[in-house]
């Protein structure tokens, strides 16, 4: 009688769903990633033929009328200030002290061009009036200020 050895059986591990469940997790992360933005306040911008950039780190400053916010019949009403796309909004008082606070950072004596950039971010709601009053408070401080615009299409 013949006594033959048996093959003995190795473990395997089955790998090859595991690639299609790799790949729809990446593919799930990269559109949620690009999706979701939490520090983005949405603001209607104006349009512009031609747009520049600034080179030094700028304090972003938003600034847009609330959601059913109530006009009166000169155009104007209540304005929100959010700093930095900041959810939490600011009143006018703290953003000039803000202003004034930021600039003394980056300000150096020897170098004129140090000072404090602040990119407006403004609703195309506004009025003008409303535009100038933030306007003039860089103005009082000799901050620069820089109007952001969408580019036209």
């Amino acid at each position: 009688m013949k006594i033959g050895r048996r093959r003995r059986e190795e473990a395997e591990v089955e790998s090859s769903a595991l690639n299609d469940i790799m790949f729809f997790l990446l593919l799930f992360f990269l559109i949620a990633s690009t999706l979701a933005n939490p520090n983005v306040i949405n603001v209607l911008l104006p349009k512009a033929k031609t747009t520049s950039k600034i080179q030094t780190k700028p304090m972003i400053l938003t600034v847009k009328r609330p959601d059913g916010a109530v006009i009166g019949e000169d155009g104007t009403g209540p304005v929100v200030y959010y700093i930095d796309n900041n959810k939490e909004p600011v009143e006018v008082d703290e953003l000039e002290k803000v202003m004034l606070d930021r600039d003394k950072e980056y300000y150096d004596p020897n170098n004129p061009d140090s000072r404090l950039s602040v990119v407006l971010r403004l609703d195309k709601k506004l009025t003008i009036q409303e535009v100038v009053d933030v306007m003039q408070i860089g103005a009082n401080q000799g901050i620069r200020m820089v109007l952001a615009t969408d580019k036209k299409q």
